[in-house]
C-alpha cells in the first residue's frame, strides 16, 4: 500500500479540486467535500484522512515550541495538505521565555491550542492538558514507554524518542594529536589522558581545550549513577543527591580543570559554542547537539563515543540517565473546535512515519515509535550508534525542574563562587527537598531493570 506521506506529495492542487475547496468570506479555505481514496496510515493506532475536519470550515491553531521549528512545522504542513481549511502556525519561543509565558497563558484560559512539553514541567502543565482521544492500549502497542504516561487509562503525552549524553570530539583535532579510533577512552582515567593530548597551551594560557564542560552542569551532575547512586531514596520521593557518588563525580571534573588544566571555567561560557567554533576538542552533551551543530556550525567534522565509565571491564550500575522527548500537548482551555482539530492532528502526528523519522534524526534519538525501530538510517546515525542499547541507562521519570536547576546552581557556586563542593551539594539537596515537598513527585527509578535502592 502506498504510504500516506508519499500520497500527500501527489495530491497537491488536485486535492483542492477533489475535495471541493473555495475561499471563505472571512478568508481561509472552505472545504465542502471530504477527500476520498487516500490511504490510512499507522500500525495499531491509525489515521484515516478521508473526512472533513471542522466541518470544512476555516480554522487556525497556534502551536508553541522552543526548538526544531522546521521539523515540527513539517507535520503541520503535511496535515494541512490533507485538510486545507486548517492552518497550524508554529511559534518559536526562546527556552526561558517559553516557560515564563506558557504557564501564564494557560492559567488565563488563553494560549496556543498545541504546545510542546518538556517532562521536567509535567506538574506545571498537567492541569491544562486535555487527554488524547486515543485508547491507551493503542499507544502502548505503537510507542515504547507509553505505559509510563498512562494515568487513569488516559494519556496526555508520550515520548517520541529517547536521548542521553555522549562525548563529542573534533575529528581534525583528534587526528592532529595522533589519536585514532583505537584511542577512544573506555574509562575516565583513559579519558583524562586523551584530554591532555588534545590540549594546547601557550605558557599558562589555554589555546585549545582538551575538554570543556562549561554550562553542562545539569547533565554532568547525574553521572553519579555510574557509581551506583540513585537521585532519590528507596521511597522514590525523597531526594538523595547528597551522596559520595555526587561528590566524587564533581571532584573528577573539577580536577580536569584545576589540576590537569585541560580546560577552564574562563574558556568560553558555553562548551557547545566553544566546540562549534573549533576551540574545544571534546565536550559532553546530549543527542540534540547534532541538530544544533548542523544549524549553527555546519563546518565542524565531529565524532561521538559512549560516556566513559569508572572501571574497565566492569558494567556500571548505569552508564547515564536518559530522557524522553515529549509529544505535543493539547490545551484544555482552547475552544471546543480547536480542541477537536488538535485531537485529530495528534492522531496524524503520532502515525506520520516520514516526518517522525526526520524529527528523530534531527535530535539523534532512539525512536519510541515502534515502526521506526531498526530503521537503517536511524541505526547508522553516529549518535544513536554510540549510545548503543538503553538497557543500562536509567530513566528517573518526569523529574521536576528543581533537580537540574539546583544541581546547576551547586556546580556554579563551586566553580565561580568558591563554595566547597560538600556545602554546595548539601545546599542542592535542601533546595530539591523543599521544592519536592510541594509536589506529588514519585521517581521512576524503581522501574529500572537493574534497580537497587542502595546499590553500593
Amino acid at each position: 500500500m502506498m504510504k500516506l506521506a508519499r500520497a500527500i506529495g501527489l495530491i497537491g492542487a488536485a486535492a483542492l479540486l477533489l475535495t471541493g475547496c473555495g475561499t471563505g468570506s472571512s478568508g481561509g479555505t472552505v472545504v465542502d467535500k471530504a477527500p476520498s481514496g487516500l490511504p490510512v496510515q499507522g500500525e495499531t493506532l491509525k489515521y484515516d484522512p478521508n473526512k472533513l475536519v471542522n466541518g470544512g470550515k476555516p480554522i487556525e491553531l497556534e502551536w508553541w515550541l522552543w526548538d526544531g521549528q522546521d521539523k515540527f512545522q513539517a507535520f503541520a504542513d503535511s496535515y494541512q495538505k490533507l485538510h486545507p481549511n486548517v492552518t497550524i502556525k508554529t511559534v518559536n519561543q526562546p527556552w526561558e521565555a517559553y516557560w515564563t509565558k506558557l504557564p501564564l497563558q494557560l492559567q488565563s484560559k488563553k494560549g496556543p491550542a498545541l504546545f510542546n512539553i518538556h517532562n521536567s514541567f509535567d506538574e506545571t502543565l498537567d492541569p491544562y492538558l486535555a487527554p488524547y482521544d486515543i485508547e491507551a492500549k493503542d499507544l502502548e502497542a505503537d510507542y515504547s514507554g507509553a505505559a509510563g504516561h498512562v494515568v487513569d487509562d488516559k494519556v496526555k503525552y508520550v515520548d517520541f524518542g529517547m536521548m542521553t549524553g555522549l562525548i563529542w570530539y573534533n575529528k581534525a583535532m583528534w587526528a592532529e594529536a595522533g589519536l585514532t579510533e583505537q584511542d577512544t577512552p573506555k574509562t575516565w582515567d583513559e579519558f583524562r589522558d586523551v584530554a591532555e593530548k588534545l590540549t594546547k597551551r601557550d605558557g599558562e594560557t589555554i589555546k585549545q581545550a582538551g575538554f570543556n564542560f562549561n554550562s553542562a552542569y545539569n547533565s554532568l551532575g547525574f553521572l553519579q549513577y555510574q557509581k551506583g547512586y540513585n537521585v532519590t531514596s528507596a521511597d522514590a520521593k525523597t531526594p538523595a543527591v547528597d551522596n559520595p557518588g555526587t561528590l566524587e563525580n564533581m571532584q573528577y571534573f573539577l580536577d580536569l580543570y584545576n589540576k590537569d588544566k585541560v580546560g577552564s571555567k574562563d574558556f568560553g561560557p558555553k562548551a557547545v559554542d566553544s566546540f562549534g567554533q573549533g576551540q574545544s576538542a571534546m565536550i559532553y552533551e546530549w543527542g540534540h547537539l547534532r541538530g544544533t551543530l548542523a544549524k549553527n556550525y555546519p563546518g565542524i567534522d565531529y565524532g561521538t563515543f559512549q560516556t566513559p565509565i569508572p572501571d574497565a571491564g566492569q558494567t556500571p550500575y548505569a552508564f547515564d540517565r536518559y530522557n524522553g522527548e515529549s509529544t505535543p500537548g493539547i490545551n484544555n482551555g482552547a475552544s471546543e473546535d480547536q480542541q477537536a482539530v488538535a485531537q485529530d492532528f495528534m492522531k496524524f502526528f503520532l502515525t506520520d512515519k516520514t516526518d517522525m523519522k526526520n524529527l528523530v534524526l534531527n535530535y539523534s534519538l532512539a525512536p519510541a515509535y515502534k515502526p521506526l525501530e531498526g530503521d537503517a538510517e536511524i541505526s547508522a546515525n553516529p549518535v544513536v550508534k554510540a549510545m548503543g542499547s538503553l538497557d543500562r541507562y536509567i530513566w528517573p521519570g518526569p523529574m521536576p525542574a528543581t533537580f537540574e536547576t539546583s544541581i546547576t546552581k551547586a556546580w556554579q557556586d563551586v566553580i565561580y563562587n568558591g563554595v566547597a563542593p560538600e556545602t554546595a551539594i548539601a545546599g542542592a539537596q535542601t533546595a530539591i527537598a523543599a521544592d519536592l515537598a510541594k509536589t506529588d513527585f514519585t521517581s521512576a527509578e524503581p522501574t529500572y531493570a537493574h534497580y537497587a535502592p542502595n546499590p553500593r
